[in-house]
């Protein structure tokens, strides 16, 4: 029964962090997300995986430029644009006046000039970001990335109260998240953050929860809490404070 569950929990969440087609049943309960939110940084890493795959082929075919534009292409298209939507619809929100009104902003299918200025200041930065690091590093931090963006729910999910707790996924996911996933799969990533990077590793995986914890007080105090969308924008921020981190470390480390 309970491996069962566990391999739900892990169709479930391929399901909705990805566009890669699973057989299986659709959950229909709200909290069923949540609960199998512990399979998400395994998630983000085979997502990493198959990033750092794809950039040691095309690094070997086009020059750097080409080479990052291809990778954060096929990184948001296996993803489904589902983050960058959540991050759009949080930018869009900041025009509001008054949680209510931020919300109802957040809600509309419609992206705005915040949204799609910021949309474009954040494929832009990782793509610059992938420019520049030096190749040694480039599949590690690929790696890197999506693991901590996917660990990024977890923790934020156990920090924050949920903005409409009758309503909504963010509501789902936080009350039935599991509390001892953030934890033990924070503990996780830090370690595999040494071993690909060294000791600067746990520095660039603390960069990305330091972003994305930043991003989700920022936005739950003007929205009374935090929401779906909220959660997407923290996993594309704590994606981007990691290759950020990566390059100030490449930097200052004269490569």
């Amino acid at each position: 029964m309970g491996e069962g569950r566990a391999v739900r929990g892990l169709v479930l969440a391929i399901r909705f962090l990805t566009i890669v087609p699973v057989p299986g049943r659709e959950a229909t309960d709200p909290g069923a997300l949540g609960r199998a939110a512990w399979w998400f940084p395994p998630v983000g890493l085979g997502l990493g995986l198959l990033l750092a795959a794809a950039d040691h082929g095309v690094s070997r075919l086009f020059p750097p430029l080409v080479a990052a534009l291809l990778v954060v292409s096929l990184w948001k298209m296996l993803t489904g644009g589902l983050h960058l939507d959540g991050l759009a619809d949080c930018l869009d929100g900041l025009a509001g006046h008054d949680p209510a009104q931020r919300l109802a902003i957040m809600r509309d299918s419609r992206i705005g000039v915040f949204g799609a200025l910021g949309l474009v200041l954040v494929v832009l930065l990782a793509c610059g970001v992938l420019t520049e690091l030096p190749a040694a590093s480039r599949g590690p931090v690929l790696l890197l990335a999506p693991t901590v963006g996917r660990l990024a729910p977890l923790v934020m999910g156990v920090l924050a109260r949920p903005a409409t707790p009758a309503r909504g996924s963010g509501a789902g996911f936080i009350d039935a998240l599991p509390g001892w996933a953030p934890l033990v799969h924070t503990t996780a990533v830090l370690v595999l953050g040494a071993l690909v990077l060294g000791p600067f590793g746990l520095v660039v995986v603390i960069a990305g929860l330091v972003a994305a914890l930043l991003a989700t007080w920022a936005l739950t105090r003007g929205l009374g809490g935090a929401t779906g969308d909220v959660l997407g924008a923290g996993v594309e921020l704590a994606e981007l404070g990691v290759l950020v981190g990566a390059s100030a470390h490449a930097r200052l480390s004269g490569f």
